[in-house]
């Protein structure tokens, strides 16, 4: 299996962020009929905050030299983080990247965490409820809630679970 290395961002790793931000738009596009901008690229407020706010953290995902996705998590002073966005490169999917850089990313800050995706996207549904479980056993939550400001998009699936706890299911 390849190396996952999960580390914070750094000054260095804009300009491969902001390319990663381009394919990981590209893909949400899909879920929310988003246009890139005249010039060709996407909004990227959340990706330039994630490096000018201290009450946000980016974090490059790399295999070997290679940089293969990213995580940007808000709200790192508050009792709940909130992981904003979260991104694996299509040919690095279905290995097992995706769940290792969860799994060491909310290691970093133990405790409550949310997640929110758009319920159309199957595969991001299925992704997010196998790494709640896997993070919290059966001690995690899913609701729909709407997104701020757009009433015009479908409500937002958020994901809610602690990492210092852990329910195992019990079968009877």
């Amino acid at each position: 299996m390849s190396t996952l290395d999960l580390r914070r961002a750094t000054a260095a790793d804009r300009p491969a962020l902001e390319r990663l931000w381009l394919m990981f738009s590209h893909d949400l596009s899909e879920y929310r009929g988003i246009l890139p901008n005249p010039d060709s690229t996407f909004r990227s407020e959340r990706l330039a905050a994630a490096f000018d706010d201290p009450d946000r953290a980016a974090y490059v995902l790399m295999s070997d030299e290679h940089p293969i996705g990213f995580a940007i998590v808000r709200d790192l002073s508050q009792p709940v983080r909130v992981l904003n966005s979260f991104f694996v490169v299509r040919g690095a999917r279905r290995n097992g990247f995706g769940l290792r850089a969860v799994r060491d990313l909310v290691a970093v800050y133990p405790g409550k965490w949310e997640v929110a995706f758009q319920p159309d996207n199957v595969t991001a549904v299925n992704f997010w409820r196998r790494a709640a479980a896997r993070l919290a056993g059966d001690a995690w939550t899913e609701e729909h809630r709407a997104v701020p400001g757009r009433a015009d998009l479908p409500p937002d699936t958020w994901i809610s679970f602690d990492t210092r706890t852990r329910r195992k299911r019990i079968l009877t």
